[in-house]
């Protein structure tokens, strides 16, 4: 009877219908202790043991604030939409709203993802690798079926096709968003250096045969995903960033606060994080993390430090490096300290101040005949209406509109009070954060 009722009840939120089949969340405090195969005495606890916890507490409070302040100050996903804000007042409350979102994971993911191992143990919560294998395909574990595993055994028909489709979308957003980015920074960082006489529609092929290539090596790295980290992906992203994030996070720190940081000290302190952040990656995936029965053969010099810690560790290894090269060095002239400027036609400013071509790597022109002729083939034009490209090509800008360009500064000059608006509501979230850390600590 109590079955019959609970599927004609009229709930459109996943989280509220798992609550509703677990018994609430005075339940669920309850029963997750309690669920087999294993206890988790610390389930409710963000703050764990330093030494045997799963997350140890120093390392959430540091390792996580590092590889935060990469992600939220020095992302290009994050970057490139502040940037195409319309005011310095939209970009804060744009970072402030996906703070006030932030706050919901912990109720519409994590807890619906612990009442999912309440409900289905043998299958979410398995240990031993056979069973784990038949049910979801992966030795190491099944964590990562909790969630789509209440959406299809316990949502409505209708609502269960929506919020897949609802989970596929954000997903393609978010991947998005990846490779319009990553197709940026390859095509201006990297192309341009390698041609710097590229026009638009060579950029524009290039970005997009760029995004392909990622696809295809995204779709070869799956399997080393679902390997790692005993099949948890939280672990397994949280695990890559803190072997690859924190020197970057170190060099822009350095760079704001520390002014005798110069070039040379930023990219050979990134050269030597990334080198050491893959001498600690490398291994751990060629080991495996293992599982709770068939423990990882990684040497314990290697793999014995949980990763939160390595970011920490990381972290100041290269600010270190970062300050010993640049202070043996010569130092940035003030000038350029005082006013960082950027330069959109791949040129640079000689001694005197004038604009000379820079010395990239010259290759043939043919990829520039190919793309830049007037007769173009069929096979071409199909090329062109693939990649979003036209015939009608923009001109290059002069060097007086790049003098003036640079002269003009915009207006981040804020309303009274919008600004007083965010800043209250910043200080509202920040202060319903702090809360839940009270309370889950």
């Amino acid at each position: 009877m109590e079955n019959t009722t609970a599927k004609h009840v009229t709930i459109n939120n996943p989280a509220d219908i798992t609550f509703y089949e677990v018994g609430g969340y005075g339940a669920l405090l309850e029963k997750y202790s309690l669920s087999l195969p294993s206890q988790r005495k610390d389930a409710f606890h963000l703050l764990r043991d330093p030494t045997t916890g799963d997350l140890p507490w120093p390392g959430v409070l540091f390792g996580i604030a590092i590889i935060g302040s990469w992600y939220w100050c020095t992302d290009q996903v994050i970057v490139q939409r502040c940037l195409a804000a319309r005011s310095l007042t939209h970009v804060k409350a744009g970072c402030i709203l996906c703070g006030n979102l932030k706050l919901l994971p912990m109720f519409l993911m994590v807890f619906p993802g612990m009442i999912s191992r309440v409900l289905y143990p043998e299958e979410v919560g398995c240990v031993e690798p056979s069973i784990c294998k038949e049910v979801c395909g992966t030795a190491v574990g099944c964590s990562n079926i909790a969630y789509p595993k209440l959406v299809v055994s316990v949502m409505p028909t209708g609502l269960r096709g929506l919020m897949l489709a609802v989970m596929l979308a954000a997903l393609m957003s978010s991947l998005a968003s990846i490779f319009n980015s990553s197709s940026t920074l390859f095509t201006m960082d990297i192309w341009t250096r390698i041609r710097p006489q590229a026009r638009d529609k060579e950029l524009m092929i290039v970005g997009r045969v760029w995004i392909l290539c990622i696809i295809a090596i995204s779709i070869c790295w799956i399997p080393v995903v679902q390997a790692a980290q005993s099949g948890q992906l939280f672990d397994y992203i949280q695990s890559v960033t803190s072997y690859l994030a924190p020197p970057i996070a170190a060099v822009f720190f350095l760079a704001i606060f520390v002014k005798r940081v110069n070039e040379s000290g930023a990219f050979w302190g990134l050269m030597g994080g990334l080198v050491m952040g893959l001498c600690r990656m490398v291994p751990e995936f060629a080991y495996g993390s293992g599982s709770c029965l068939f423990p990882s053969e990684c040497p314990t010099l290697i793999c014995g430090v949980h990763y939160l810690y390595f970011a920490v560790l990381l972290f100041f290894c290269t600010a270190i490096l970062v300050l010993f090269i640049s202070n043996n060095t010569p130092p940035i002239e003030d000038k350029h300290v005082r006013c960082f400027r950027s330069i959109w036609t791949g040129k640079r400013r000689n001694e005197e101040g004038k604009l000379e071509e820079s010395n990239g790597i010259h290759f043939n022109n043919l990829l520039s005949a190919i793309v830049e002729r007037g007769d173009r083939s069929i096979t071409m034009k199909i090329i062109g209406w693939f990649c979003g490209i036209n015939d009608t090509q923009a001109p290059e800008p002069t060097e007086e509109e790049v003098n003036e360009a640079s002269k003009q500064l915009p207006d981040i000059s804020e309303d009274p009070l919008w600004k007083y608006l965010v800043n209250a509501n910043a200080l509202i979230m920040m202060s319903v954060a702090v809360y839940f850390w009270g309370y889950y600590a």
